[in-house]
Formats: C-alpha cells, sequence, structure tokens
C-alpha cells in the first residue's frame, strides 16, 4: 500500500511539473521574439540563443544520467531543475547579449533535466508505458497552450515581466520537486549500472528518431512566430498565438492517443506520423495565406503529436536513469543544430529557405520509423 502511494506522488509530480515545463520551454521560443524586438539583435544570434538553450538540454541530459550515481538523484534533481527560475530571472534582468545566452543556458539546463526526472518518474509508476508517455506529453501540451495568454497578459504590464513570470514558475517547479520523495536521495549513494541497452540497434534507432524530432519540434516552436513575422503571413498578435494553434492540435491529438485511440503497433503508428508530418510541412511551407497557414500548422502538429512519446515508450525494458540519460540529450543534440542551421541560412538566403530546412528531419523522423518497422519484423 505504501509502494503504491509513494508511485502515486512520484507520478502526479512527474505529471504536474512537466506541466510547467511545457511553458517554460515553448515560451523560449516567444520570449526571444520579444528579446529580438527589445534590443535589436539579428537572425544569427536569435538562432545561437535557441541553440545555447538546447545545449543547456543536451549539458543536463547526460549529467541527470551520470550524476545520480554519485550525488544521489534527489540532490541531482534538485541542483539541475534549478536552470529554469536562475534562466529566465537573469532574462528579466539582463539586457546584454553575452548574459542573455548564459541565461538561455540555464533554462535549458532546466528543461533537459525536468524531462529526464519526469520520464523517469512516471514510466517506472505506469502500467501501460504509451499511454503513461502520452498522458505525460500531453500535460506539457496543456502548459505550451498557455504560454502565449500568460506571456501577452504579462507584457501589457511591463516589458520584462514575461521573464520574471516564467522564472517564478521555474521556482515553483522546483519547489515541487523538492516535495517529492525520491530514491537514491542518500549523500553519495552508488547505484549499479547496466550498460548493456548501448548494444541494442533498436535504441540507436529511436534515438535517430528522436533526434529528428526534437530538430522538428524546437525547429517550428521557436521560429514559428519570427517566420510568420518575416514573411508578412500572419503579423503582430495573431503571429503570437500560432503556438497556441499548434499546442492545440498537439493536445488534441495526444489525448485521443492516451484514451481514444489507444497506438497498439507504435512502429506503424511512428511510420504514418512521419509520412503524415513531411506532407503537412511541406504544404505549410507553400501556404500564401493566414487561413492556409494555420490549417496545414494544425495538420502538421496533429500528425507529429504522438511521436516522441511513442518512440520513448518503445524504448520498453532499456528505460532508465542511465539510458534515458544517453537517449534523450543525445537525441536533443538535433534541437541544437536544426535552430542555428536554420539561423544561418535564413541570414544568407532568407527566413524561407531557413525554415524549409526542416524537411531534412521531417524525413529523417519516416526513415527511422521504417527502419524500427524492418528491425522488428527481422526479429
Amino acid at each position: 500500500m505504501m509502494d503504491q502511494q509513494y508511485g502515486r506522488r512520484q507520478r502526479n509530480a512527474g505529471f504536474y511539473t512537466f506541466f510547467i515545463s511545457g511553458i517554460c520551454a515553448i515560451s523560449s521560443g516567444i520570449v526571444v521574439s520579444l528579446l529580438q524586438e527589445r534590443i535589436g539583435f539579428d537572425y544569427g544570434t536569435t538562432g545561437t540563443l535557441l541553440a545555447l538553450m538546447n545545449i543547456g538540454n543536451l549539458t543536463a541530459g547526460f549529467a541527470a544520467g551520470a550524476l545520480p550515481g554519485k550525488l544521489g538523484m534527489k540532490r541531482t534533481v534538485m541542483i539541475l531543475t534549478a536552470g529554469y527560475f536562475l534562466g529566465y530571472t537573469a532574462m528579466a534582468a539582463a539586457g546584454w547579449v553575452p548574459a542573455l545566452m548564459l541565461a538561455f543556458f540555464l533554462a535549458g539546463v532546466g528543461k533537459g533535466s525536468t524531462i529526464n526526472t519526469c520520464t523517469i518518474l512516471i514510466g517506472d509508476n505506469s502500467r501501460d508505458r504509451t499511454r503513461g508517455m502520452n498522458l505525460m506529453h500531453s500535460c506539457y501540451a496543456c502548459g505550451a497552450l498557455l504560454c502565449p495568454f500568460l506571456i501577452s497578459a504579462a507584457g501589457i504590464i511591463s516589458g520584462r515581466l514575461p521573464m520574471a513570470l516564467l522564472g517564478a514558475l521555474g521556482l515553483t517547479l522546483w519547489l515541487a520537486f523538492a516535495a517529492t520523495p525520491m530514491s537514491g536521495s542518500g549523500k553519495g549513494e552508488k547505484q549499479r549500472t547496466d550498460w548493456s541497452f548501448l548494444r541494442s540497434r533498436k535504441f540507436w534507432l529511436l534515438t535517430g528518431l528522436i533526434f529528428c524530432q526534437n530538430a522538428v519540434e524546437v525547429s517550428v516552436t521557436g521560429w514559428m512566430v519570427t517566420y510568420f513575422k518575416g514573411s508578412g503571413i500572419l503579423s503582430g498578435v495573431l503571429s503570437t498565438y500560432t503556438v497556441t494553434v499548434m499546442w492545440a492540435a498537439t493536445l488534441i491529438f495526444r489525448m485521443m492517443f492516451a484514451f481514444v485511440c489507444p497506438i497498439k503497433k507504435a512502429p506503424r503508428a511512428m511510420i504514418i506520423m512521419g509520412a503524415c508530418s513531411s506532407v503537412f510541412y511541406f504544404f505549410m511551407m507553400q501556404a500564401q495565406t493566414q487561413t492556409m497557414a494555420v490549417v496545414l500548422l494544425f495538420a502538421f502538429a496533429a500528425a507529429m503529436a504522438g511521436m516522441n512519446p511513442t518512440a520513448v515508450a518503445s524504448a520498453g525494458r532499456m528505460t532508465s536513469v542511465t539510458s534515458m540519460g544517453i537517449m534523450l540529450p543525445a537525441a536533443s543534440s538535433g534541437a541544437i543544430l536544426m535552430p542555428w542551421i536554420i539561423g544561418i541560412v535564413a541570414e544568407t538566403a532568407g527566413i524561407g529557405a531557413g525554415m524549409a530546412c526542416v524537411l531534412v528531419p521531417c524525413v529523417g523522423m519516416l526513415g527511422f520509423s521504417m527502419a524500427v518497422k524492418r528491425l522488428e519484423r527481422e526479429a
């Protein structure tokens, strides 16, 4: 009975903190657009800031896998998840680009450590891993859905208040983890590490798939507001709410996968999602009107909604603090590389050409999904 209560507390903490993480992580795309308007830096700097956030994400993911054996899981979590609070508070106070670079890196550390921790808390305490992962990512989508409204409301009062509000939410997330019981919280506890997952072809194919998914998701959420503004398709406040359109679709379809149409054949489902994501993104880049742009963005987000949670759940028994400390940060390098590439291409060939580059990882998702399907057929 105590074990069930313990597991329930961990699972609920994972859902709650991932909801807050959805607000803090997705707000970065809107925040960087606000900072660009206020300070006046170029597309290259925008891409660098977004890339640094994902470098922080990568760093935290590896640290979250390596440090629990030396510091204990609880102490590791408390150190790393302070990143959201520290990063967004620094953004609110700073107006100097080097300081903003450090701030985005710290926010990325908060993001990476929260993803890793929540994946373990929920994965270890869910009877149906695929359903649990889709519910967890639905909480993230709920937070992402709310972030434009919170930022717009805060922005009416002060240009710095949106970042200060996100810093306060980061502190709330940190306090929630502080109140959550976790194993391995003792001083210097040693944990036996199983590295057998490194010999699995499936593990690396799934890592490649999530690499492409991260590249696509972070590029679209980080750059889409800037793209719609720069191309003139959407303008002003309306462009900010494209994030809401995307995450509304994501939330609806993740909830559908969790409760209405559970995914039973993961490789087949991922192939369909990869194909549809590629097609809808291609046509979205051709859109010239507000209506078509919004409709195709909704369709694209819906097609990709279940890709990440389904891929993570497909790791099955390979899921552990160590394996997630390799898979998630390695995959998150896609989220570092792609926004940076978009910034470089946009600076030389225009924002439209930069965003067109996202088609490459879209097709990559399809390719890796087909490889996972072929591997399971051979087994």
